[in-house]
């Protein structure tokens, strides 16, 4: 190896920020205590149909203002979401059925993650997700289920597989819907190079 190489080696960068936005986007979703009027059809179609209908449904059952249309812009054929905006000026990202929130700007992440990064990645998620679970469970109420990737059976305890691929899960049920609030777990092989803590809704 090249002399001082190794000490050059690239480190993990994080980024550390006060929860605003998913306070926002939390309170967002917690007004919603119905989800089966916005659940869409369990199929494969895509293009503008499916899309008009999914707006016409979410703006009919929430105050989500959809992205307008720019001039000349024509939805998709192999759309099968689309975006909104709340009153709280969250954007959620919709499908028929699943609904997440973009906050890039809020809470604990990692990325440029290495392999000999894992064990720093895996502190920094247990450190900062009792914050997140305890915001969640501020606008959400107690979950129905909460588990980490310490118990040999985190990966099929809430149902089979929900814990694949994740370090910590919480749960909360609703009327045609899951909410999971979750960490991503880091892995060497193959190589997660980011991680964070998420929250998205399973729409039945």
């Amino acid at each position: 190896m090249e002399p001082g190489k190794e000490g050059r080696r690239r480190r993990m960068k994080t980024q550390d920020r006060p929860l605003d936005q998913d306070d926002l986007a939390m309170a967002d979703l917690a007004e919603i205590p119905d989800w089966t009027v916005i659940a869409g059809p369990d199929g494969d179609e895509a293009g503008p149909e499916v899309v008009r209908a999914l707006v016409h449904r979410v703006m009919g059952q929430t105050s989500w203002q959809p992205w307008p249309l720019q001039a000349g812009e024509v939805i998709g054929a192999d759309m099968v979401s689309w975006g909104f905006t709340t009153r709280r000026g969250t954007t959620m990202i919709v499908f028929d059925g699943l609904a997440f929130p973009d906050c890039p700007d809020s809470g604990w992440s990692a990325y440029e993650i290495g392999p000999d990064d894992i064990a720093a990645a895996e502190s920094g998620l247990d450190e900062h997700w009792p914050d997140h679970l305890a915001l969640a469970t501020r606008h959400w109420g107690q979950p129905d289920y909460v588990g980490d990737e310490s118990s040999p059976t985190f990966a099929d305890e809430w149902e089979p597989g929900a814990g694949t691929g994740r370090r910590h899960l919480a749960v909360w049920l609703r009327p045609g819907a899951q909410i999971h609030l979750y960490s991503t777990k880091p892995s060497k092989d193959p190589l997660t190079t980011s991680v964070g803590v998420n929250y998205a809704v399973y729409i039945d």
